[in-house]
Formats: C-alpha cells, sequence, structure tokens
C-alpha cells in the first residue's frame, strides 16, 4: 500500500528558506519517479518539481532557480528546498509518486508572509 507523508512546512518571511520532507513506503521508491505539486489559494495545481530514479530533475518556470528537489533512495525520501520564497509560494504541498497526482500525501503548508 502507497504511503507518502509530507513535512516540513510552516510559516516562513518572504527571502527566507523551508525545507519539505516526504516519506516515502509501500511501493520500489528507488525505482520510481517523485514529484512535488501544490495547489495556491484559489488556484490549480501545479507541478513544482520532479526526480527521477537517478536523480534527474525537472522544475517548473514559477520556481526554477530558487527550489531544489532531491532524494535518497537509501531512506525512501524526497525533500523540497524552498529558498529566496515568495508570498506567491503560499500553498498546500503535495508529494507524489510518479509523475501524476493519483498517489500522493496528505499535504503539508507553506505560508510565506511579506
Amino acid at each position: 500500500q502507497v504511503q507518502l507523508v509530507e513535512s516540513g512546512g510552516g510559516l516562513v518571511q518572504a527571502g527566507g528558506s523551508l525545507r519539505l520532507s516526504c516519506a516515502a513506503s509501500g511501493f520500489t521508491f528507488g525505482a520510481t519517479y517523485m514529484t512535488w505539486f501544490r495547489q495556491r489559494p484559489g488556484k490549480g495545481l501545479e507541478k513544482v518539481a520532479n526526480i527521477s530514479p537517478s536523480g534527474n530533475t525537472f522544475y517548473g518556470e514559477d520556481v526554477k532557480g530558487r527550489f531544489a528537489v532531491s532524494r535518497d533512495n537509501t531512506k525512501s525520501m524526497m525533500y523540497l528546498n524552498l529558498n529566496s520564497v515568495k508570498t506567491e509560494d503560499t500553498a498546500m504541498y503535495y508529494c507524489a509518486k510518479g509523475t501524476g497526482f493519483t498517489d500522493r500525501g496528505p499535504g503539508t503548508q507553506v505560508t510565506v508572509t511579506p
């Protein structure tokens, strides 16, 4: 049974940094693409970043150069470092198995204050 649990969200001031974590279980993590999505208030779902099993990364245009996705296959963990955050980064952040949104965690809230 796929289980994904995000953590690390919270309140951060604009320009600051935060690190989100995603703990995965129930599947072969080391062989699976993983993705971070977010949903901003009043907006649709947005793909933030994904990472291949070997560590190749993709970033959405809004976060390129500011966010960094990484993974530790030995621990079945994925991370998202949020740097130089902006108020528009306020969102619920989800980690997902694969590149779709079907298997995902409950999310962790990130709120960026001015």
